[in-house]
């Protein structure tokens, strides 16, 4: 294990993590500009300060926000293959992340937490994974904002991992890359990253939850939008004329069932989720999730909507609509297993970090699910981030820890078992 030297110029792990759930870095879904919002500049101009403190000379943000440093291989392993981790730097855009204040709870003994303010809690009953932290020190927000554990505390992990790489010259490593991304949170993470520029074999997302686990699939995800074309008519003459495309697109959305939605799946299983509804008299247009982990699930699904669609319209003679399906993100193990050193090696490195490594699946999606599809392998590694998205979202200092433990592991079973 690389041990941090007493008396370093740089903060430790935690010190990091505190500083960067700060920095205000909330993205937007109602942006058109990329990033979606210019405070995640503000982080990103900090990183790479910090990542040039600590010897990563090349660190640079550019102008879509993204921030990318190497360090050179130790001699005689230049023909390593280059890793890179990544993380993202914006949070959950729908809880506040303006103004957090990391709230520690040391020496966990079991039960509720109690959140400073707006008498909000952490229940024991619903976060099983507690048990496993007592004895430990949990961080949690103060019960007005999420914490951003998803995903700072990757990178606080990515940093503190470099960081003891830094003060322990003697320890030998191939050539490594990092990225931190904007946007993750609202499904444009890597939307403008060149992989091929880029030039790494494999890249590893830390942004997973609990310690131990590396993830390799992902949802197959698509997304569906039905338009209603009902017929507009001055309401005081529209007896047997008026076809409202509100109440036929109201029709269809109260036809869906609930078995196979999100609040009724869990596991492996898919879902249909209707997300939005706008329009009028004349055109309504639902937009709905389609989610399945097998990819020859997804067909049946948006079937399944033209079915609905269908039987609203009959409900309402003269309405019509149109349906159009559109591929959002794909499983990344389709992809992750013309590479099977990218899990291989992690999961060695999990053992190597002292834990018993488990294999896990996303249900959603990670940068890595777009970048596994473009040609660089990109399994999700634990940071320790849980109940993430909300106000009781909270980490366990223990698991960013072995977080950053087990990255230092990947870079050296890489550097073994190919230099």
């Amino acid at each position: 294990m690389l041990e941090r030297k007493p008396g370093s110029e740089f903060p430790g792990l935690v010190d990091r993590f505190v500083t960067y759930a700060k920095v205000h870095t909330t993205s937007s879904e109602n942006s058109d500009t990329y990033p979606s919002t210019a405070r995640q500049f503000d982080l990103a101009h900090i990183l790479v300060d910090e990542l040039k403190a600590i010897g990563l000379a090349d660190a640079a943000v550019d102008e879509h926000c993204y921030v990318t440093a190497s360090l050179p291989a130790s001699k005689g392993c230049e023909k390593v293959p280059v890793i890179a981790f990544i993380s993202h730097m914006d949070t959950y855009p729908e809880v506040s992340g303006e103004n957090v204040v990391p709230t520690f709870h040391e020496n966990y003994r079991g039960g509720d937490i109690e959140l400073p303010k707006n008498g909000r809690r952490i229940l024991a009953a619903e976060n099983a994974y507690l048990q496993e932290c007592i004895g430990e020190t949990i961080i949690t927000a103060d019960g007005t904002t999420l914490l951003g554990a998803d995903d700072k505390a990757g990178i606080a992990e990515i940093m503190e991992a470099l960081t003891r790489i830094r003060e322990n010259p003697d320890w030998v490593h191939g050539p490594l890359k990092v990225v931190f991304t904007p946007d993750e949170e609202v499904g444009a993470g890597v939307k403008h990253f060149d992989v091929a520029k880029f030039g790494a074999k494999v890249a590893y997302t830390m942004d997973g939850g609990r310690r131990g686990e590396i993830e390799d699939e992902t949802f197959c995800a698509d997304s569906a939008i039905v338009t209603f074309v009902g017929r507009d008519i001055h309401p005081g003459y529209a007896k047997d004329k008026m076809i409202p495309s509100v109440k036929v697109a109201g029709a269809f959305l109260a036809s869906l069932p609930r078995e196979g939605a999100p609040e009724t799946t869990e596991g492996k299983q898919g879902y249909i989720h209707p997300i939005s509804i706008k329009g009028n008299t004349s055109e309504t247009e639902v937009t709905l999730l389609i989610r399945d982990f097998d990819l020859d699930g997804l067909k049946p699904k948006a079937e399944k909507i033209r079915e609905h669609a269908v039987k609203a319209c009959d409900q309402w003679p003269g309405a019509t609509f149109r349906l159009e399906v559109k591929e959002y993100y794909r499983n990344m193990k389709y992809d992750l297993q013309k590479e099977p050193r990218a899990m291989d090696y992690a999961l060695e490195a999990v053992k190597r970090a002292g834990l018993k490594p488990v294999r896990g699946s996303i249900r959603g999606g990670t940068d890595g699910s777009t970048l596994s599809a473009r040609g660089l392998p990109t399994p999700n590694v634990f940071t320790g981030e849980q109940d993430f998205h909300g106000y009781g979202e909270w980490i366990c200092v223990k698991d960013m820890e072995l977080a950053t433990e087990t990255i230092l592991r990947i870079i050296e079973v890489w550097t073994e078992k190919e230099r």
